[in-house]
């Protein structure tokens, strides 16, 4: 990776490959090193052909572990701090959970992608326990199992961070809780978002009403904020996505809310398009759905809080909100005209979250850190 050297020899260490935002960071790992391979104690099908079939699973990818694979968190930090890394120069781990604590040879340098200190140990713990997500009949099961473990997990979890020889966060936000959970320094590189896909021509010229929220329907992402704003308003609400908190957004829900459910990618990029501005009402580490809208010329309108404070500038990309109450986001949705937003310039400053840019940022990380870890063993 340095100038003039051999190229290290790379592997890529993930915690499961599933859908998310998350993956796309290993599929853009994956086109920097295509010849890496890709450890993970789970991968759908879909993933694994489009990482050319290059991930490694081990047991835990296969029947049973594989329905059971919420449950086995004990199995999986076995699981990684039993991988071998001998023949590896490099390892990136991507991790917002266990993946972080492989323990890899001196000579070996290992960079961590942090998408997140474990949520379900740390920021989210009380969240987790209200609503597990596990289902009817096991939520219960999670909850006795989580709250006796959390104490030596949290534990491991802190032990596992220190590990990395190096931390990458996804956000200024998630720099803040890796230094308050880990007390690690972290340099910031935004997590890659397929810009082209929502900037197509056609899509850029269509003509702009109401409101758009997506996602995965959980308390935490706050729907329901939006879904009571716009009721109490009578302003279109488009809401796209489903979740164990659609039933009550449905009871929140005026008739000016129209529930799409889940959609086609085409039909996605076209409400975004068709939309005169996303809300973002809920904490997130980063926030790639925000990012889409704005790729779309979408200006948002989010709370003042996780990683939309990296890419909401007011009043030119988008609104903040201060408080999370429906008061405050009514007021943000009445100060909004969406003619003082120019949507062609928001489209072009959402390409400084472009894949290629990840790629670039991460090779110059890369090389940097390298180098100087080379240098130290010569």
């Amino acid at each position: 990776m340095a100038s003039g050297s051999k190229a290290p020899r790379v592997a890529i260490v993930h915690d499961w490959l599933y859908g998310g935002g998350a993956e796309l960071v290993v599929e853009q790992l994956h086109k920097m090193f295509p010849d890496a391979p890709i450890y993970a104690t789970f991968a759908t099908h879909e993933w694994r052909k489009r990482l050319d079939n290059k991930v490694v699973t081990g047991y835990l990818g296969w029947w049973p572990f594989n329905k059971l694979h919420k449950f086995l968190g004990p199995l999986r930090i076995l699981w990684y701090t039993h991988l071998k890394f001998d023949d590896y120069d490099l390892v990136i781990s991507s991790s917002g959970a266990e993946a972080k604590g492989i323990i890899v040879p001196e000579k070996t340098l290992h960079i961590n992608y942090c998408h997140a200190p474990t949520h379900y140990y740390w920021s989210r713990y009380d969240q987790y326990m209200k609503q597990p997500g596990f289902g009817p009949g096991f939520d219960s099961i999670a909850r006795v199992g989580l709250r006796l473990l959390v104490g030596p997990l949290r534990k491991w979890d802190y032990k596992a961070a220190q590990r990395p020889d190096y931390i990458i966060a996804n956000s200024t936000y998630i720099q803040s809780e890796i230094k308050t959970y880990y007390g690690r320094e972290s340099t910031v590189i935004f997590p890659p978002v397929n810009i082209e896909r929502f900037q197509k021509p056609s899509n850029l010229k269509r003509a702009r009403k109401g409101f758009l929220i997506s996602g995965r329907q959980t308390p935490y992402k706050r729907f329901d904020l939006a879904v009571q704003a716009c009721t109490e308003q009578d302003i279109p609400l488009t809401v796209i996505g489903n979740g164990p908190d659609h039933h009550r957004l449905r009871k929140l829900a005026g008739h000016s809310v129209t529930f799409l459910g889940r959609v086609s990618d085409e039909v996605m990029e076209e409400e975004l398009a068709s939309a005169s501005a996303y809300i973002f009402p809920g904490i997130d580490d980063f926030g790639i759905a925000a990012v889409e809208a704005l790729a779309s010329g979408t200006p948002v309108i989010a709370y003042k809080a996780g990683g939309a404070l990296d890419y909401i500038l007011p009043g030119k990309s988008g609104l903040f909100f201060n408080k999370s109450t429906v008061e405050s986001l009514d007021i943000a949705i009445k100060s909004f005209k969406p003619d003082r937003f120019s949507n062609p310039s928001i489209a072009v400053y959402a390409q400084r979250f472009s894949a290629e840019q990840f790629r670039r940022k991460m090779t110059e990380y890369l090389k940097g850190v390298y180098s100087k870890s080379h240098a130290k063993t010569q």
